[in-house]
């Protein structure tokens, strides 16, 4: 094998999931012309996270080896709802949500991708130009059975929840996007695979060369569990303030940290494994938590947010100071003495009463800079207290009746 396509394998398979078919990949990128790399993004929520850069820094990847990157807005699969992981029909979104949730992405996207290697397109373009007889000649390529055969389709079908049929629409219509884009390779997270193949037979029924598949694993979230969400309040925007993200990035546990560098950063993977080699000969894996926490502040920032990022982050952390800017919150109390997991959860110090039990119980809650470990502390009427739960969050509380 060409040792720069051997080069441009290992880049492009760093960190992924699973690619399809490996064999073929390598005939297209040995050809002279730039590949055509579609990624599709329904624009279901307005806000980018890191969760989102994963796919989009591999998209960067491939951009700077001289490919050609389709950014697919599914404005009119978005109308549909994708039930992808979800054992219930998901609400489709009004063409005024889609709409203002796309302008959000083309705004955020050019914060990781190239303008000049970009390609914003709208499946609305080709789609409304369907009529309902090529709806139902698109439909007759594919049988119930072979739709039953996504997980989450046969999940549903074998427990008698509802499927609607505008639903099989959705993995069709995703796969249609890829002949109409004439895709060489199409990226996804690992719940997008059937959809993803779809693509590829797709293509092949319309006597065009088949898409490539390269699919990106789900990011845990901030607890290292579950996949990033903001539903779940695990996540890092990339659009939070440079002190938000750093502060986040640095409460990441030692060993997440390793998935994070490499599905997140930039560093060669060269780099990558020699810092692994140093940490177990005993360098401190804080030094690479700040490396790499600055580096992606700076991406979505600059490098001076960067640089201050870190000495607010030491300046709070390291030397246990409170910081200035604290949100300051007043709670009803009805003239009652209040339960500390109650007012961590009114105060949004934690997302629920069980968490901040759990918190308390780990000694990583501070009322007045002391810590707190008696679970069933009540906070009185009328006082007005500093709590500090884990390293970053803080909040000011008054107590009012």
């Amino acid at each position: 094998m060409n040792k720069s396509i051997q080069t441009h394998l290992e880049i492009i398979k760093r960190g992924c999931h699973e690619l399809l078919v490996e064999k073929e990949l390598e005939t297209k990128l040995v050809s002279d012309h730039p590949l055509r790399i579609k990624a599709g993004f329904d624009p279901t929520a307005p806000d980018l996270h890191l969760g989102h850069a994963v796919l989009l820094n591999k998209l960067r990847q491939l951009q700077d080896m001289g490919h050609h990157i389709l950014f697919l807005i599914g404005d009119f699969t978005g109308m549909i709802g994708d039930p992808s992981g979800k054992n219930a029909t998901r609400p489709p979104l009004t063409r005024e949500q889609v709409a203002k949730n796309a302008e959000s992405y083309t705004t955020q996207v050019f914060k990781i991708l190239k303008p000049e290697q970009t390609e914003i397109v709208f499946n609305s373009t080709w789609m409304n130009e369907f009529n309902a007889a090529d709806l139902i000649k698109l439909a007759a390529t594919h049988t119930v059975a072979r739709m039953l055969e996504r997980d989450d389709f046969d999940k549903r079908y074998r427990n008698n929840q509802a499927i609607a049929i505008h639903e099989f629409l959705y993995p069709l219509i995703q796969g249609y996007d890829s002949v109409a884009l004439k895709a060489d390779l199409e990226l996804g997270g690992t719940d997008q695979k059937f959809n993803l193949l779809m693509g590829r037979e797709l293509q092949k029924h319309f006597q065009q060369p088949q898409q490539c598949i390269l699919t990106m694993p789900l990011l845990e979230g901030l607890d290292g569990v579950n996949k990033m969400s903001k539903s779940l309040n695990n996540y890092v925007g990339i659009t939070e303030s440079p002190k938000e993200i750093f502060g986040k990035l640095m409460s990441v546990s030692d060993e997440l940290m390793w998935r994070y560098i490499e599905l997140l950063s930039f560093v060669s993977i060269d780099t990558l494994q020699k810092w692994r080699q140093e940490v177990e000969a005993g360098r401190n894996p804080r030094d690479i938590k700040v490396t790499f926490a600055q580096e992606i502040v700076a991406r979505f920032h600059s490098q001076q947010d960067a640089e201050e990022a870190l000495i607010d982050f030491e300046t709070r952390f390291k030397r246990g100071a409170i910081p200035d800017d604290i949100p300051e919150i007043t709670i009803q109390s009805n003239g009652n003495a209040l339960p500390l997991s109650q007012l961590l959860k009114q105060a949004g110090l934690t997302s629920s009463t069980s968490e901040a039990m759990r918190m308390i119980g780990q000694s990583a809650v501070k009322i007045n800079g002391e810590k707190v470990e008696d679970k069933a502390t009540k906070i009185p009427c009328g006082e007005t207290i500093v709590i500090q739960v884990g390293k970053r969050k803080f909040a000011k509380v008054n107590i009012s009746a």
